[in-house]
């Protein structure tokens, strides 16, 4: 009897082994990985986020354009009531709206909960958020060229039209879960469904309001995307501004050194999700690899821009600093933005929608802020704007870091229901 109680310490210890090993050979080691239906549907939403950005900054580029069109119009008809240009003005400057984006991620995450294995979330949200970056690039290299050439009108057929082929691949290529897909082989349906079994099954249960509204995990992600929000707003925003008042070079005017943030941050973005995945292979634990991604993709691209006021060179090194500012930020795309179908992948759609909307209000608030700060000080207004711009990011990365969390939480974990 004696050895039967000594023994059973260790006898759970290697339980809980060979439940580790048996979990690991659940899971085929040799699967199809870019050949392969996940993978296919990871381009399908890049897609999708590369036409519904590409749409969004071509209304800002072709804004100027219709404007112009409709005024010489207006003269030539010798209207005139007809809107004077000046009304219009500020148009062109407004930023890019992020409202879109908000429906348009929060329906992916449905999709990667029960598509993206846990050690391939961050490689495949990461291809499908890229599309994003690749809109843009497109959009702000070819749109003016095509609005010039073509006419503006040409600029929403072409877009539009891509618009039409992603929806209709949508249609046709998206399934709810490997199940029902028809097109995947046996294997790859066996590894996700595999690797998947210790996550919680997806049921018709009601979320727990007052849990999420009391969770630290959930507000840290919401005030954490809030405060990269501000960097990424800022940059998109007044970086160019800045470059243009400081250096009196006009980058908007130069498509090609426009968009050269965008293309790098593309393939950052995509790097980002291979080496989260990597590392998590290392026996890394979850919740460092999201936060080393979310310190990467903060810490350094905000520390550049406020580095930028107290340079003596040319614009070069300054549009070289915001390029690579821009190609750092992408890597929180493998950290806080998909760290919901971590602790919450029953209700990931739902959260990540009201995050990135109550992110969102930071390009709201950037312009006013900023603007007025600029206005009060002419001489030192940038670094003003700068440094709050790095006191807001290293805020809510240290309420990230502090109480970030990987675990899926209790209130999001299947509850079973007894009738009395």
């Amino acid at each position: 009897m004696t050895t039967k109680t000594e023994l059973s310490p260790k006898a759970r210890e290697s339980k809980n082994a060979q439940d580790m090993q048996v979990d690991e050979v659940l899971i085929p080691r040799k699967v199809p990985s870019l050949c392969s239906a996940r993978y296919g549907i990871a381009l399908v939403l890049h897609l999708c986020n590369f036409t519904t950005i590409a749409q969004n900054v071509v209304m800002n580029i072709t804004m100027v354009a219709m404007v112009n069109s409709t005024s010489l119009q207006s003269q030539f008809n010798g209207s005139s009531e007809g809107l004077p240009v000046d009304s219009f003005g500020d148009l062109s400057k407004a930023p890019k709206s992020l409202s879109a984006k908000c429906s348009v991620i929060g329906g992916q995450f449905a999709i990667w909960e029960k598509w993206g294995p846990p050690h391939e979330r961050s490689r495949l949200c990461s291809i499908a958020l890229s599309g994003m970056l690749l809109g843009c690039f497109s959009a702000i290299l070819i749109g003016g060229f095509i609005s010039e050439i073509l006419g503006w009108p040409f600029v929403f057929y072409i877009f539009g039209g891509v618009g039409c082929v992603s929806c209709l691949l949508w249609f046709i290529v998206i399934y709810d879960d490997p199940i029902s897909y028809p097109w995947i082989s046996t294997s790859e349906k066996e590894y996700i469904i595999s690797s998947l079994k210790q996550q919680v099954r997806s049921s018709q249960q009601p979320l727990p309001i007052k849990a999420v509204l009391r969770s630290l995990p959930i507000w840290s992600i919401c005030l954490g995307c809030f405060s990269h929000q501000w960097l990424v707003s800022t940059m998109m925003v007044y970086i160019p501004t800045y470059i243009s008042s400081v250096y009196h070079v006009n980058i908007r005017d130069n498509g090609l050194l426009s968009a050269l943030p965008f293309i790098v941050a593309w393939v950052m973005g995509i790097v980002g999700g291979y080496l989260a995945d990597f590392l998590l292979t290392k026996n890394f634990r979850l919740i460092t690899v999201r936060k080393i991604a979310t310190i990467l993709g903060n810490l350094p691209a905000s520390a550049l821009i406020v580095s930028l006021p107290y340079l003596n060179s040319g614009y070069i090194t300054a549009t070289a600093l915001l390029t690579l500012s821009c190609a750092l930020s992408t890597f929180c795309q493998s950290g806080i933005y998909i760290n919901i179908l971590d602790i919450a992948p029953r209700h990931s759609s739902f959260l990540m929608g009201a995050s990135r909307g109550f992110s969102s209000m930071a390009p709201v608030i950037v312009p006013t802020v900023s603007g007025f700060l600029l206005s009060q000080d002419p001489e030192f207004g940038w670094r003003n704007v700068f440094f709050l711009l790095f006191a807001i990011n290293l805020s809510g990365l240290i309420f990230y870091l502090i109480f970030g969390e990987a675990d899926v939480q209790d209130w999001a974990k299947e509850r079973k229901l007894t009738r009395l």
